[in-house]
């Protein structure tokens, strides 16, 4: 009777948690997903670019990208020393893949909202090169990946730390950066107190990696830079979930589904508990 009535009491703690927690893990989910669109249109960009492109590599300051019409996302190249001057842009349908679905070297003025983008993109990377206060981390064989986006209103800039090696996956030492109406800063934040190194595939084929995870102190919930970050590599990792564990809750993001579950901690506890008094 007793483990009949722990169980009854786990499923009804579930069902408790709040309409405004499950919105703002909805936005975590989406902004997420956009950022890994736009950071996946980067990637193929850049690689498109150098193989089609190498004549101008020379003179490329940078590169944005950025969501457009019902379902495009569009990266721009712009010139260095001359940012209102693009040198290409690529455009991809849906999700990101392989070569763009449309190529634009004509018209070369750069839109108001590029601007933007790539002023706020340029201000970003001035303060880590500058680096006042010491408030921004380095690391070896890592390198910043900038993220610039205009949305809702809100004008940010997200800084997401990428591995130079094979078969690591770094989640932390991630940072965003947030600008008024007229780009100017208004204020930087740590999304992670560390960084953390995941290895995508075991080095023992009998016993894979089926899950991992990592624990929150800044945040309850998982962050959209971690739900950005998984997906960049889930082709590349062996493992299709990913725990982050807080304080309050639990959140688990399948990697193939893309789905994101989150439950109080205590529920997760008390669902751990019931699985190791059965054993």
């Amino acid at each position: 009777m007793k483990r009949v009535f722990v169980i009854i009491t786990v499923v009804l703690t579930m069902t408790t948690f709040s309409f405004g927690q499950q919105k703002a893990a909805n936005r975590v989910l989406e902004e997420g997903k956009l950022l890994y669109r736009l950071e996946k249109a980067s990637w193929h960009s850049t690689d498109f670019f150098l193989e089609n492109f190498p004549h101008k590599t020379e003179f490329v300051g940078g590169y944005v990208s950025y969501p457009s019409g019902q379902n495009q996302v569009i990266t721009a190249f712009f010139e260095r020393g001359n940012p209102s001057r693009i040198l290409a842009r690529f455009e991809f349908d849906g999700q990101p893949q392989g070569n763009p679905t449309r190529i634009d070297t004509l018209n070369k003025v750069a839109s108001s909202r590029e601007m933007d983008l790539i002023t706020l993109k340029l201000d970003a990377v001035q303060k880590v090169t500058e680096n006042e206060n010491d408030f921004f981390t380095f690391y070896e064989n890592t390198s910043f990946n900038f993220i610039p986006l205009i949305e809702n209103g809100t004008r940010r800039v997200f800084i997401l730390t990428a591995p130079k090696v094979h078969n690591v996956i770094l989640i932390g030492n991630d940072y965003l950066l947030t600008y008024n109406n007229r780009n100017r800063f208004v204020k930087k934040e740590k999304l992670h107190n560390s960084i953390l190194q995941f290895q995508g595939k075991s080095d023992d084929p009998e016993k894979p990696i089926t899950s991992t995870f990592h624990s929150h102190v800044l945040s309850d919930l998982i962050t959209s830079t971690d739900i950005c970050t998984l997906l960049l590599y889930k082709e590349f990792v062996e493992w299709k979930q990913h725990y982050v564990i807080s304080k309050k809750y639990v959140s688990i993001f399948n990697l193939e589904t893309e789905y994101l579950h989150v439950m109080k901690r205590k529920v997760w506890d008390q669902i751990n508990e019931l699985q190791n008094n059965r054993k």
